[in-house]
């Protein structure tokens, strides 16, 4: 018989009992780090969780394991405070850690190279920061949920995430977030909902978000003026789509063709800036079951969806109508020519309404037809449509000293009335149309554009329109070779090429003025002649009331402020798209002394000028009002963000931009008191004359009650104490009421 034990088989056999001893050593030390770190945590959390008693680990409630290794840790929504140990990731096993719905503090332990890790619910928690590389080597990760984490410090989404190809759900909204998207979602195959919402997140969507599986898309809320920009033309190759929730951000560009998005059923795209007309796809969708669109600046035809289609539409929207049916032809055609430029945000804010000929910016009428339509200049991007041939009446057409591509369209040469084209400056390419020979045809600048073989403008020579052709006269230069002129010729050529540039230097000056007095409704002459209004300088015009009902929708109480002793104060926005405060004096205030305070604050604010001080924008007076115009501050009174920011949403100022606010306050009445030609005494400082801009920077308003100090200095100012007591400042109130004036706190 033969020996098993031979000299053969016993090293193989020394060798087994040596690796079966090293695995079992490992195990051994495996599972007393476990035991180390279960019961460092168990000392860490207070109270201690319920259920967690005895030496066994493996039977504390919520806890699960496997071969004495920890897999599982449940203790959420148990009130539990205390750190967690560094050493979380020393638990190689775990598949699963929901610690949700408690106050835990300090620094989240890292989570680095938890290779079996599926799951992790943080939410609700006090965490104050997340360390480098906590999120390294999750390949197995499927969920990662940790909304309302908002004590973190900011921070990004981490690029190492993209380790977890196998992520199906990222939640992590109310987090902190800052920055923007990481162009890594190709990486995600899985992922199916992706929540961002109530960050602090910028920048535009990320394209690698094209054909991705994501089903749930909430981007929605970011915080502090802050958003997502740009187009969300991305959304129309994300077939998966079934919910998605972009409001309240800064995108832009027209909504795109959804139609492939089959089992989309809720869009909320309100309060934003989107443009242009809502596609018929979106209408017809069967899956829709809920859009907003409302407080957006779409154009064209009211949108008509099925009647089980829940639908928002009111706000800032500029849609021909106010109910579904088919535009004014001339309106469809200006927003086909606004379709072309990428529908434009300016335009989207000045073409409102059904009638192009009452107010459009760009647009000049005459006997209700469209004469001039007049583009120069206003950063345009895209094409020329070829829809602007449908203006038939069209004399004067100003492209010049933009961006735009592609060709000219020949549907240009079909109008008959034609007599200034301009499309300068730009980067055209492509060949010249030939256009009639009355037309002043200005294509200069587009060094792409040419002429085809044996033709040209009107029939002339062809030519390379490089800007140096007479595109003015339809007659393109030919390059000519060997010509020389005389000295005095040349000379001549310069003296009257500097005259023209100072001629339109002037004119420019001139119009600039202009323009801007037209913009904010300057009236030339006094109505009926009876006040004396003083002098503003160039900052500052007098208005119509004509101009200001227009600017207010008629004093809407819908564009209401705020108001007080003097009156109401309501919101205007000019043809530009931008916003003006418009105070309005009430008619019991009309008397002498409501008189006096409004010559008081235009006297005042035609004296001084600081960021710090709200600008006065114009004024009206005549027989039946008196109306000032201010800056519009987007974020309201101080007063509404420290006590009523409850009722209005928002959240309570931290103390970094109430010392900011308290700043900036300072230095507007140090420069009343002390660094303006003359010294002012504001007498009503409070919060509620306290405005702020969409950065949280503080302005001082209403000086109807402010008093000059007399020249005797600081001892001689006015003793009659007039304004709100508890907010004078003691350079006017006397030193009685020094305490009083302290007592003002931003709390």
């Amino acid at each position: 018989m033969t020996d098993p034990l031979n000299s053969k088989t016993l090293p193989s056999l020394i060798v087994l009992r040596k690796l079966f001893l090293l695995f079992a050593t490992l195990a051994c030390t495996a599972i007393a780090d476990d035991a180390a770190f279960m019961s460092k945590l168990a000392k860490a959390l207070s109270p201690t969780p319920t259920g967690w008693s005895g030496s066994s680990f493996c039977s504390w409630k919520g806890v699960s394991c496997s071969a004495n290794r920890v897999t599982s840790i449940n203790i959420a929504s148990q009130s539990l405070t205390g750190m967690l140990p560094r050493d979380l990731n020393t638990l190689s096993q775990l598949t699963s850690l929901s610690l949700q719905g408690n106050t835990l503090s300090g620094a989240l332990p890292s989570l680095a190279n938890l290779s079996m890790l599926e799951s992790v619910f943080l939410d609700g928690n006090n965490f104050t920061s997340i360390p480098e590389g906590c999120f390294q080597g999750l390949t197995s990760l499927q969920s990662l949920s940790m909304t309302d984490s908002i004590n973190l410090a900011p921070w990004t989404i981490p690029t190492e995430l993209t380790q977890s190809s196998n992520l199906v759900k990222l939640d992590l909204g109310n987090a902190n977030l800052v920055g923007t998207l990481p162009d890594v979602f190709d990486s995600f195959v899985s992922l199916q909902e992706l929540r961002l919402s109530y960050n602090i997140l910028t920048g535009g969507l990320p394209k690698t978000f094209a054909g991705s599986a994501i089903r749930n898309l909430w981007l929605n809320n970011q915080k502090d003026g802050f958003g997502f920009s740009g187009t969300i033309e991305v959304l129309a190759s994300m077939t998966q789509l079934s919910q998605v929730w972009l409001h309240k951000n800064l995108f832009t560009g027209p909504i795109p063709d959804l139609s492939s998005c089959t089992v989309l059923f809720d869009l909320q795209l309100k309060d934003n800036q989107l443009t242009g007309a809502v596609p018929p796809s979106l209408m017809s969708l069967s899956s829709l079951q809920n859009v907003s669109l409302e407080n957006n600046v779409l154009q064209g035809p009211v949108p008509s969806f099925g009647k089980d289609v829940k639908v928002t539409l009111d706000g800032m929207n500029s849609f021909c109508k106010k109910d579904p049916g088919p535009c004014n032809s001339r309106v469809t055609t200006l927003v086909d020519i606004a379709k072309h430029f990428g529908y434009p945000l300016q335009l989207a804010r000045s073409w409102s309404g059904n009638d192009p000929c009452r107010d459009w910016s760009f647009v000049v009428c005459a006997a209700g037809k469209i004469i001039t339509v007049n583009l120069a200049k206003q950063n345009l991007t895209g094409t020329i449509s070829p829809a602007f041939a449908n203006l038939t009446d069209l004399k004067n057409l100003y492209l010049n000293d933009n961006n735009l591509g592609g060709s000219i369209p020949r549907d240009l040469a079909s109008l008959t009335q034609l007599e200034v084209l301009d499309v300068s400056n730009n980067n055209l390419s492509g060949y010249v149309p030939i256009v009639a020979t009355q037309v002043k045809f200005n294509v200069g600048g587009n060094p792409l554009l040419g002429y085809p073989e044996g033709g040209g403008v009107s029939g002339t020579t062809p030519g390379p329109a490089n800007g140096s052709g007479d595109a003015q006269s339809g007659s393109p230069n030919v390059a000519s070779g060997g010509s020389s002129h005389s000295p005095a010729w040349i000379a001549g050529i310069i003296v009257i090429v500097v005259f023209c540039v100072v001629v339109v230097v002037l004119i420019f000056r001139i119009c600039h003025i202009k323009n801007w007095h037209e913009k904010l409704g300057k009236v030339n002459k006094r109505e009926n002649g009876n006040e004396f209004v003083p002098s503003f300088g160039d900052e500052s015009v007098t208005m119509s009331i004509q101009f200001l009902r227009q600017v207010t929708n008629n004093f809407n109480e819908d564009n209401i402020l705020g108001s007080g002793g003097f009156g109401v104060v309501y919101k205007g926005e000019l043809h530009d798209g931008s916003k003006v405060a418009v105070k309005r004096m009430e008619c019991g205030a009309r008397g002498s002394k409501g008189l006096k305070e409004f010559q008081a604050e235009i006297a005042v604010l035609s004296e001084v000028r600081h960021r710090n001080l709200v600008a006065l924008l114009g004024h009206c007076i005549n027989e039946r009002e008196r109306v000032l115009v201010y800056e519009y501050m987007p974020q309201g009174t101080l007063t509404q963000h420290l006590f009523s920011w409850r009722e209005n949403g928002t959240a309570p100022l931290t103390w970094k931009q109430r010392v900011v606010i308290a700043l900036d306050v300072a230095r507007g009445v140090e420069y009343l008191h002390h660094l303006a030609q003359q010294s002012f005494v504001h007498r009503d400082l409070k919060p509620s004359n306290i405005l702020l801009g969409d950065d949280m920077r503080a302005k001082v308003a209403d000086f109807g009650l402010v008093k000059i100090i007399a020249p005797g200095g600081e001892d001689s100012v006015w003793t009659r104490v007039a304004g709100t007591l508890g907010y004078l400042e003691p350079e006017y109130a006397g030193i009685e009421n020094l305490f009083l004036a302290k007592s003002y706190v931003l709390q």
